[in-house]
């Protein structure tokens, strides 16, 4: 077994994304995840990468853009307003159909807001974000672990599909300290082939220039198309890609669910709470059970819709001010009760907090 260390969550995320193959970092200091770019500073030397301290978030997302179109594994972090600047460029980099990562870490908001932990941004996050119809896969871990090693799975499904990918963290993940055990082996870059569409090493990327002259095809990349028509016939062929991976990348935790009378369900740090809430639930004898989904985009809407035909009462908690609870109620379709814990802009939903309103809705009171 692999043995634990004692990190930080915005330290594990980007060690795990080194470990994953990135090699390139570009962003912008923003609390509270000024702890991944100033990490990445002195990690991604050691393993001969780049890190580059922006003049901006815009800046920064279009270096993005610029190095994964040579096929290199990037990385960008921000939270909230950072993200929002960083939009144009993810949607820019979602038409050239490029596998960027990037991370939020999630503050109060809207506006400059404060630097609390909050999962405000969940609509951004989960709805794409920019302009245009496109999807970001996005991550949504509950541990510090797991903000270590869904870097990996970012980068495959980012790769494999050629869409953006996301890790959705707030501000306490990201502070926190607990023990992470790493679930993968480092993964050296130069193992991975060359994808088809990149435009390759600086050598290649010049040849490719000379065309024909080289005898190599050459290599485009770019996010429009003014042909009458082609942009139409682009996003269809997105949503055919889209549809694939909610086919095939949907990832949830499901608990206690055979026998229960309500489902509590919520993600990321809201979850925690909706955990040690059943726990405390079960040992005065209610029947509570939890489904926590990993992957918000795609959303495990299946799940829900099923447990529905027999679970009558679902309590939502989230960090914002019902933005998770719009794909509960779209995955469960009007068959059961739903309510709602808010606790938006630093407020922090607690395990007891919780429990009160089970019994409530349980008529426990």
């Amino acid at each position: 077994m692999a043995e634990k260390i004692l990190m930080k969550g915005n330290e594990a995320l980007a060690e795990g994304a080194v470990r994953a193959g990135c090699r390139l970092f570009a962003g912008y200091p923003i609390t509270p995840q000024n702890e991944v770019p100033e990490y990445m500073s002195w990690r991604l030397p050691e393993v001969g990468g780049t890190f580059i301290q922006a003049e901006s978030e815009v800046a920064a997302i279009n270096m993005l853009y610029g190095a994964t179109s040579c096929g290199t594994r990037t990385m960008t972090s921000s939270s909230s307003p950072g993200i929002s600047l960083k939009q144009e460029g993810i949607s820019y980099a979602a038409g050239a159909r490029l596998p960027i990562f990037y991370a939020n870490v999630v503050r109060g908001g809207p506006g400059l807001g404060n630097i609390a932990p909050a999962q405000g941004d969940y609509f951004q996050s989960t709805r794409g974000g920019g302009h245009g119809d496109y999807r970001v896969y996005c991550m949504a871990p509950g541990t510090v672990s797991e903000l270590a090693n869904f870097p990996r799975k970012c980068y495959e499904v980012a790769f494999k599909y050629r869409i953006p990918s996301m890790i959705l963290a707030d501000g306490l993940l990201g502070q926190m300290m607990e023990p992470v055990q790493f679930d993968f082996e480092p993964i050296d870059p130069k193992s991975i082939p060359e994808p088809e569409w990149a435009l390759g090493n600086l050598g290649n990327r010049a040849r490719r220039v000379l065309g024909k002259r080289e005898g190599i095809e050459r290599r485009v990349v770019n996010s429009y198309d003014l042909a009458p028509g082609k942009m139409e016939q682009f996003n269809f062929e997105l949503q055919k890609v889209l549809n694939e991976v909610e086919k095939n990348e949907i990832l949830y935790e499901e608990i206690n669910t055979k026998d229960a009378e309500l489902i509590l369900t919520g993600y990321g740090t809201s979850a925690r709470a909706c955990k040690s809430a059943m726990a405390l639930a079960r040992k005065e004898g209610m029947k509570v059970g939890l489904v926590r989904p990993i992957t918000v985009w795609p959303f495990p809407k299946k799940v829900f819709f099923d447990l529905a035909d027999r679970v009558k009462k679902f309590l939502v908690v989230e960090m914002s001010l019902g933005q998770y609870i719009e794909d509960v109620q779209l995955s469960i379709l009007g068959k059961a009760q739903i309510d709602l814990h808010a606790r938006p802009a630093g407020g922090l939903p607690t395990a007891e907090d919780v429990l009160a309103l089970i019994k409530r809705i349980l008529g426990r009171a």
